[in-house]
């Protein structure tokens, strides 16, 4: 998950923000400065803090529009997905980039992922995110601040977009494996048919 790039799979693809709230800003600041100029308690307000409520309610539609529609291309195209267990929380706290963490709509994006996966029989698991962007894969660590965006081994000499190697080192901190996404398919697999035996 992140802001440049809302999603980097450890295959390389993107998916970028769609920055909804940025979009619709320049109206909810122009409906917010008519609320500031009406009269308190008067009915000129009431119909202006509507309007200012409107523009909120499209942007969160438009925003979870868009984790439904992105939650259910990730369900069907991977068996097995990895997300960092991000304190999103905590994050916002940081006044440069928490509009931007509020308007990627990370922990929507995790929740509906992970409802689809389990209705559709896939495995979605959360890792611990610590370091995932500061180390290379061979182990080696690769200290680097938010503005580097590309990730240089001095040890192996991989290079490649931090975004990208963080990804991979998601993904191998996976605790299931293909061993196990295999016997939880064949369990679920197994359920139909169980059902359909009973009904017989």
């Amino acid at each position: 998950m992140g802001l440049t790039s809302l999603l980097t799979l450890s295959n390389g693809m993107t998916v970028e923000p769609p920055r909804f709230l940025r979009q619709s800003e320049e109206r909810l600041i122009r409906e917010q400065k008519k609320l500031s100029k009406t009269k308190k308690s008067s009915h000129s307000r009431t119909r202006q803090k509507l309007k200012v409520g409107r523009v909120h309610r499209h942007v969160r539609n438009q925003r979870k529009d868009f984790a439904h529609k992105t939650s259910r291309w990730l369900v069907n195209t991977y068996d097995h997905m990895v997300f960092e267990d991000l304190q999103i929380q905590n994050m916002v706290k940081n006044h440069h980039i928490a509009k931007s963490i509020s308007d990627a709509g990370w922990y929507q994006l995790i929740n509906f992922t992970n409802s689809k996966a389990e209705y559709a029989g896939k495995i979605v698991e959360v890792v611990n995110p610590r370091n995932t962007s500061q180390v290379c894969l061979c182990g080696q660590s690769v200290q680097k601040n938010l503005s580097v965006r590309v990730h240089k081994c001095p040890s192996c000499g991989l290079t490649m977009d931090r975004d990208h190697i963080a990804a991979k080192i998601i993904l191998n901190r996976s605790t299931v494996g293909t061993a196990g996404i295999k016997a939880c398919q064949s369990i679920l697999n197994r359920e139909p048919m169980k059902q359909e035996a009973s009904q017989l």
